[in-house]
């Protein structure tokens, strides 16, 4: 696999519209965090982001898991405070060797981009949808491309999918744990975001840092250290 090269993916738990806002927010900390260590990042869709630069696969693949936020919502009227969660899957770009995709497999749908890119991007249809029949997959693209580079995009991001269910394929053979991405329920947390409290606490490591401010801005530096140091 590729280690200058990680694929992220978010996906609200349980909680809501909160839940929605909170994995929006975390596509947005990671989006800042790549720009701050120089890397590039590219949306793919409205939940999934690609990162190229450095040992970005390195560097992110511990932040797979549940996060779970404890804040008032803005929507929250009376000021309690509300748990929601959203789970972050952090995929490598497998090379096409790797994984084997028949076009027999494939079920492709195109439409009209709704991301940002001028009105080229919204009047042609050049966002794809791809579904893969034998494991009922489906990924979406609509980067500010062509049609042909987001069906490219799309196929990479069916390998690492792919790739990333053989492998817990894999491992639930081999143990009863369930994989490290979760299912998003609550309980199944690697990382709480306290606001109230102002703080940040990784629970595989038992670590917490009090400038969640900052975090949540992008600045998780010294948390990725901090995993790739303990090596979990």
């Amino acid at each position: 696999m590729n280690e200058d090269i990680a694929i992220l993916e978010f996906r609200p738990g349980p909680g809501g519209e909160e839940a929605k806002i909170w994995a929006s927010d975390l596509l947005r900390m990671y989006t800042r965090y790549g720009n701050i260590q120089g890397w590039k990042v590219e949306t793919i869709s409205d939940n999934a982001i690609r990162i190229r630069g450095p040992q970005a696969f390195t560097k992110l693949q511990y932040e797979a898991g549940t996060h779970r936020v404890q804040r008032v919502p803005t929507t929250e009227r009376q000021g309690r405070i509300h748990t929601s969660t959203a789970t972050v899957a952090v995929l490598p770009e497998i090379p096409e060797a790797e994984v084997v995709i028949r076009p027999e497999d494939l079920e492709w749908d195109f439409f009209r981009s709704s991301g940002r890119g001028g009105q080229n991007v919204n009047k042609v249809s050049s966002a794809v949808r791809l579904r893969h029949k034998p494991t009922g997959i489906v990924v979406s693209a609509q980067t500010e491309r062509d049609q042909f580079q987001n069906r490219q995009v799309a196929l990479s991001m069916l390998r690492a999918k792919v790739w990333e269910q053989e492998l817990m394929r894999r491992e639930a053979a081999l143990t009863d744990k369930r994989s490290v991405i979760g299912r998003g329920m609550r309980a199944e947390k690697i990382r709480t975001y306290n606001f109230p409290q102002n703080r940040v606490t990784d629970h595989r490591i038992n670590k917490s840092w009090h400038n969640l401010e900052d975090i949540i801005e992008g600045k998780l530096q010294k948390v990725t250290e901090a995993l790739l140091t303990s090596q979990i």
